[in-house]
């Protein structure tokens, strides 16, 4: 049963699936899916084509819009669009440490999982795409890791294609997760000193904090335990176009005077509680590394190992010497799971996931080497969260690939500046640009 309401502009439809949880086994087990249709209320009853949005994460539903806000009032010119929920996400059937203890121990927990992977999600799509559009191709916007599944997309189900539109989501189609952590930590470092530049004062305020952490046990008010790793962690923030004030604005109240000497502010604890609790998206911690195998060699921690070659992000060290104690980025470690209240419960099916070695490859270069779909990326210049060269080294692999490689946006361009964005990309695939 569908339910349709209204939101200033809009008509949405609630819409769920039923799928196979094994596509290989398609009469096994069963999920379920959710989606919201969302169309322009002008344009409510016309035949329309699809727009299929592929959110972020892993492991985060659909953004809840509100009318037409960001790229969807540009989307919904011309498109019916779904946002789905992807599988474990959202309102679809729920992966977490309240619901993964119904599948077993940490091994069938862990087996469960590996079908949680941008390869799994494609197939979802392909499974709804011929009872929304008679068995008509559809536009995919991938953003982030979106972007990663529309890469999948485009390397098995082309035909399920009208168009691919990627923001911030070109993948390496063949490097490990050690390849993509290298990478990356110079990239935060980059951050950091930005950073630090337009925000000088912020130097003594991470230092004072890491300080206070190193020497005192803080727990957060929902049990999360604030070390000095996790305050670092906060470093994910710099990746957004307004991350950098938004890290700032935290660190300046970080500390009030108590009657036992200095301590930090509920308000502070308050805030850094929200930005690092995993409570809300469980599965982006589980599944982070694992969207980077394809072969047979584990991720084994990937982002912890390739840490330790980086030394400047060791705070003790740092706090040795007078410099900057640096933030780091969009990593999953051992200790976020001995952390996180919302993660502890899932910390052996999190080692397992990361021992395995039977993964499955994701990208067809091949089948990308003669793709036919229109295509087109932006690509934001030193994105934080994925690696230029490793994006642009995929869109000179896949035929056709339009990009557009700009330093205007951080790698949150569709969501601050998403109907130039998408009117960009628009324009790209359809040879206007």
């Amino acid at each position: 049963m569908t339910v349709s309401y209204r939101q200033p502009g809009v008509v949405l439809t609630d819409r769920s699936f039923t799928v196979p949880l094994d596509h290989d086994d398609p009469s096994g087990e069963t999920i379920e899916l959710y989606a919201r249709e969302a169309v322009a209320v002008d344009q409510a009853d016309r035949e329309l084509p699809w727009l299929v949005y592929l959110q972020g994460g892993p492991g985060f539903g659909a953004d809840r819009f509100v009318g037409q806000d960001a790229w969807l009032g540009r989307a919904l010119r011309e498109y019916r669009v779904l946002l789905l929920d992807q599988r474990g996400t959202g309102h679809s059937t729920p992966a977490n440490r309240q619901t993964l203890p119904l599948r077993g121990d940490a091994a069938a927990q862990a087996d469960y999982l590996t079908r949680f992977r941008a390869d799994s999600i494609v197939r979802d799509c392909e499974a709804v795409r011929p009872e929304l559009t008679g068995g008509a191709p559809w536009t995919v916007l991938g953003q982030s890791f979106g972007g990663f599944c529309a890469m999948n997309y485009l390397s098995t189900h082309p035909e399920g294609l009208a168009a691919a539109l990627i923001t911030g989501g070109l993948p390496s189609l063949d490097a490990h997760a050690d390849d993509v952590y290298r990478a990356a930590y110079p990239r935060i470092e980059r951050k950091n000193a930005a950073h630090y530049a337009r925000y000088p004062q912020d130097v003594e305020r991470a230092r004072r904090i890491a300080d206070h952490l190193l020497a005192h046990e803080v727990v957060l008010p929902d049990g999360h335990r604030l070390t000095a790793e996790a305050f670092q962690s906060l470093g994910r923030m710099l990746g957004a176009g307004d991350g950098s004030h938004r890290l700032h604005f935290l660190l300046e109240h970080a500390f009030v005077r108590t009657p036992r000497g200095k301590e930090l502010s509920d308000a502070f604890q308050e805030a850094v509680q929200g930005l690092l609790s995993y409570a809300g998206h469980p599965l982006y911690a589980l599944v982070h590394e694992v969207i980077y195998a394809q072969d047979s060699r584990p991720t084994a921690w990937s982002a912890e190992r390739v840490r330790g070659e980086f030394e400047q992000f060791d705070a003790a060290e740092a706090l040795k010497g007078d410099g900057p104690v640096l933030f780091t980025g969009e990593t999953v470690h051992p200790w976020t799971f001995a952390c996180d209240p919302a993660l502890r419960p899932l910390r052996e099916t999190a080692d397992l996931l990361a021992a395995r070695t039977d993964w499955t490859r994701l990208y067809d270069p091949a089948r990308l080497a003669v793709n036919e779909v229109p295509v087109a990326a932006a690509v934001y210049h030193d994105d934080m969260y994925v690696d230029t060269a490793h994006a642009l080294h995929t869109a000179r692999a896949v035929r056709g690939l339009r990009t557009w490689v700009t330093d205007e946006f951080e790698h949150d361009g569709v969501r601050v500046g998403g109907p130039r964005v998408l009117d960009r990309l628009l324009a790209l695939v359809r040879g206007e640009a």
